[in-house]
C-alpha cells in the first residue's frame, strides 16, 4: 500500500527554520542594546596637588647595623642594667629579620646566652621597664654561647613583625664573660 505524501510536512519545517532565524538575530540585538549605569564614587581620601614625581627607586628594605657592643654578664631579668644598644627606626616597615653573633674576651667557663629584647619606644611600655621591670611586646633573639674553646656564637636568622615605629635595643649576657656584640637587623616590606 502506498504511503500518502504531504507536501505540509517539509514546508513547515522550512517555515520553522525561518522564524527560528529571524527570532535569534533580534535576541542577539536585545542583548547589545544600549544600558544605563549609575557610577558612585567614593569621596576623596587625599587630596594631592602640584606635581607629583618618584626620584630613584623607591625602598623596599633597610639594613641597621649595631655593631661591636660591648657586654658584660648581665640577666635579661634584671632590667635595670641590660646594656643600652640604642634605637631601631622601623617607621615604614612592616618586617624585620634580625641576626645577632657574639665574640667572648676569652674561653667561658659558665655557660650561658647572649641575647637582645626590642622594646617598643612607647611612653606606657618604657615606663613599665623602667619602674616595674615589666618587659612588653618584646622581640626577643638569643644564641648559647658554651664553655669549651668556642668564643664565637651567632643566631640563626629570625624574622618578626613590626608593631611600633621604634623600638629600644637591650642586651644581655648569661655567661661569665664580656662578649662584642653584633646586631643586625633587616627591616623589609
Amino acid at each position: 500500500m502506498p504511503r500518502p505524501t504531504s507536501a505540509a510536512g517539509p514546508a513547515a519545517v522550512i517555515l520553522a527554520l525561518v522564524v527560528l532565524l529571524g527570532v535569534l538575530p533580534a535576541r542577539v540585538a536585545a542583548e547589545d542594546a544600549v544600558r544605563s549605569v549609575r557610577v558612585v564614587n567614593l569621596p576623596p581620601v587625599q587630596h594631592v596637588t602640584g606635581t607629583v614625581a618618584i626620584d630613584g627607586t623607591i625602598a623596599h628594605a633597610s639594613l641597621v647595623a649595631f655593631k661591636d657592643l660591648s657586654v658584660p654578664p648581665v640577666e635579661p631579668t634584671e632590667t635595670g642594667r641590660l646594656i643600652d644598644g640604642g634605637t631601631l627606626q622601623a617607621s615604614g616597615f612592616t618586617g624585620l629579620v634580625l641576626s645577632l653573633s657574639a665574640r667572648a674576651g676569652g674561653r667561658a667557663l659558665r655557660s650561658g646566652n647572649i641575647g637582645v629584647l626590642l622594646i617598643p619606644d612607647e611612653d606606657a611600655i618604657v615606663k613599665a621597664f623602667d619602674e616595674d621591670g615589666q618587659v612588653l611586646f618584646p622581640l626577643d633573639l638569643g644564641a648559647p654561647l658554651t664553655q669549651g674553646s668556642f668564643r664565637l656564637t651567632a643566631t640563626a636568622q629570625e624574622r618578626f613583625t613590626v608593631g611600633f615605629p621604634r623600638y629600644r635595643v637591650r642586651l644581655y649576657n648569661t655567661s661569665d664573660k664580656t662578649v662584642s656584640v653584633n646586631l643586625f637587623a633587616y627591616l623589609t616590606n
